[in-house]
């Protein structure tokens, strides 16, 4: 595995990088107007916090859970967020991994690696998400060997799952209303497990 803190990716428009305590002003004002507003105090904790984290992470040689900064390689701009984060929910209710399972469903919340993206509202509707977060699976899947990673959203975010559909994740409605940020989730397998398989 490659050592978390070396994690910096480049494609063709964009550089996904580790925060930096000077990113405070621009991911405040994008995760405010994504969200819900936030005094900036707390939003500094956060990112105190987000670059400790990745710092004992790359210590611990643990995969480089948390957020990252999606930057713009012609200015320099920081433009959102992308990471991979733990996730929580009912997965077994979900049709691709019941197939996979002989057990029967219990909607116990179980742990999978998920996928997280967000971007400033000036900057969405370019393919920046789908560029971001193609090149964090890419690395999930080569350098991490991740078996699958997963997306989730609510049911009219069309958005985030147009570019789950743009990244090749099966989308799957959540056949309960609740949890609500349960309702749409992408799964994306590992193309190194299938050709074994």
């Amino acid at each position: 595995m490659s050592a978390p803190d070396t994690v910096t990716l480049e494609t063709e428009r964009l550089v996904i990088r580790r925060f930096a305590l000077d990113d405070l002003d621009a991911i405040h004002a994008i995760l405010n107007e994504a969200f819900s507003e936030v005094p900036r105090a707390e939003r500094q904790e956060w990112l105190e916090w987000t670059v400790r984290n990745d710092r004992a992470l790359a210590r611990l040689y643990q995969p480089p859970y948390g957020d990252r900064a999606i930057v713009l390689q012609a200015t320099g701009a920081v433009i959102g967020a992308v990471g991979l984060v733990p996730s929580f929910g009912p997965f077994d209710r979900l049709p691709t991994l019941r197939a996979h399972s002989s057990e029967p469903s219990t909607g116990l919340f179980s742990p999978e690696v998920g996928l997280f993206w967000v971007l400033a509202t000036a900057y969405r509707g370019q393919g920046y998400a789908t560029e971001a977060a193609r090149a964090l699976v890419a690395f999930a899947f080569a350098h991490l060997h991740l078996k699958r990673i997963v997306a989730m959203t609510e049911e009219d975010n069309t958005a985030s799952i147009a570019v789950m559909q743009r990244l090749g994740m099966t989308v799957q409605r959540h056949p309960d209303p609740a949890p609500e940020w349960f309702q749409v989730v992408g799964i994306l397998d590992n193309p190194a497990g299938r050709a074994e398989a």
